[in-house]
């Protein structure tokens, strides 16, 4: 068997960095193809060697670009190495243009896909990151999903349950396995040194980069005067350079930088971020994956937004959508420093995302998939059959996979009289009202 990964993007490298791993202890053949579409040293071969796996066999230097430009030029690339390559099935993971690129060639190609963070859903179209995620969960083979909430978007999107897998997010095992490696080097930016983060109380450690936030006056206004007001804090900020050329354009950068409670510091390392995220006492993002990061390092967290597809978080209390309200972000940011019991529950929420085994799930389902001959995509040999669909109530007690093969039906939602349930194959449906399709 040989499995195929492509990256484009820092999230992706470290959230596949688990995988990578587990794929290599196991002796499975992998290649590993970088797209090229952002460069800086922290995608050099020096970022692959501090995360402990393999640099890439291929990188094929897109650079930056549209949309358009940037995917068709990685469609070119991938292309070219997956016909070389000749893999069983190709991973993929998040959202990018690499995501949305690597799907549509290897189902050209007849390629098995691996879509790993599958079925998140923010349902805001005019999110680029919506659009490449959709897509691929669409040409996808195999679906490796954080949680059953996700996994339930899925579902309500017509797909089978049968190729949904629910493993937890890599981001867990990513957090566990990368902390220990930034422990044991400790900071080396030396703008963190100097502020002797390892001694600091209070840390906020503040991210913002979206364009609804950075791009729009009034909300960057609103999200300043909050910080202003939070002065009990150490804001640590380590600002993206279009954020800061977009505040200066509009004279709020230097007002910002003026307060002593706030240390603007440049773009940091991964391994150094996620030190500094775990010593923190508050998060303040726009970031998606730092709100998985955040309920991961028992961190609380505020997203400036006003929607998320890591909703998980926000039902387990580990997060809290505050918008770029000035009256909100100071209520919750104050209530998290001074109410310990308040911040002790955001701390203490629950980790939707599992217990960082992710990896070790979504490559034990691959190589069953593979024994199986499920990574085989073929031209169908048996007529199509018709089906009905139905709704039923059900009074016995009889499990998922019980039902279908008695009933030659495929299950897609199970309602259990107070919410959706993902119809596992052990489920026990008794009580529940279910829509399945009853082949002919």
């Amino acid at each position: 068997m040989k499995i195929a990964t492509i990256l484009g993007t820092r999230p992706e490298i470290i959230k596949m960095a688990p995988i990578i791993d587990e794929i290599s202890k196991r002796g499975i053949d992998q290649i590993i193809l970088h797209t090229g579409q952002h460069y800086d040293k922290e995608m050099s071969d020096n970022f692959f060697r501090d995360l402990e796996i393999p640099t890439p066999d291929y990188n094929i230097h897109v650079g930056s670009g549209t949309h358009g430009k940037q995917t068709g030029l990685m469609m070119k690339g991938i292309e070219e190495v997956l016909i070389e390559e000749k893999p069983d099935i190709v991973l993929v993971q998040g959202d990018t243009n690499a995501v949305l690129a690597g799907a549509l060639v290897a189902s050209k190609l007849h390629i098995a896909i691996g879509h790993v963070e599958a079925g998140l859903r923010s349902f805001d179209m005019t999110m680029p990151e919506e659009i490449n995620r959709r897509a691929a969960d669409v040409t996808s083979t195999m679906y490796f999903i954080p949680t059953e909430e996700s996994a339930l978007n899925l579902l309500a999107e017509g797909f089978s349950h049968k190729n949904l897998l629910i493993t937890g997010n890599t981001v867990v095992d990513a957090c566990f396995r990368h902390l220990e490696i930034a422990k044991k080097r400790g900071f080396e930016e030396e703008s963190l040194a100097e502020l002797d983060i390892e001694n600091m109380d209070n840390i906020l450690t503040l991210t913002m980069h979206r364009a609804e936030n950075v791009d729009v006056k009034e909300r960057a206004e609103s999200i300043i005067s909050a910080l202003k007001e939070l002065s009990d804090m150490n804001i640590i900020f380590p600002i993206h350079p279009r954020t800061r050329h977009t505040l200066e354009s509009f004279g709020l950068f230097d007002e910002l930088n003026d307060l002593p409670h706030v240390h603007i510091v440049k773009p940091l390392g991964y391994l150094d971020f996620l030190l500094l995220t775990s010593k923190s006492t508050l998060i303040l993002t726009d970031s998606g994956g730092l709100q998985e990061e955040a309920i991961t390092l028992n961190v609380p967290a505020l997203t400036l937004r006003y929607n998320t597809e890591r909703p998980e978080t926000v039902t387990a209390g580990g997060n809290i959508l505050v918008g770029s309200d000035k009256e909100v972000i100071l209520e919750n940011a104050t209530k998290i420093l001074n109410d310990e019991e308040f911040a002790d529950k955001m701390r203490n929420a629950e980790n939707p995302y599992g217990s960082g085994d992710s990896a070790k799930l979504t490559v034990d389902a691959i190589q069953d998939y593979y024994k199986k001959g499920l990574l085989d995509i073929k031209a169908p040999e048996d007529i199509m059959r018709s089906f009905t669909r139905k709704m039923a109530s059900v009074d016995e007690d009889i499990t998922v996979g019980e039902f279908e093969d008695g009933h030659n039906s495929l299950i897609h939602m199970v309602f259990d009289g107070d919410k959706m349930r993902f119809p596992a194959d052990d489920l026990n449906l008794n009580g529940m009202m279910i829509n399945y399709d009853e082949r002919e």
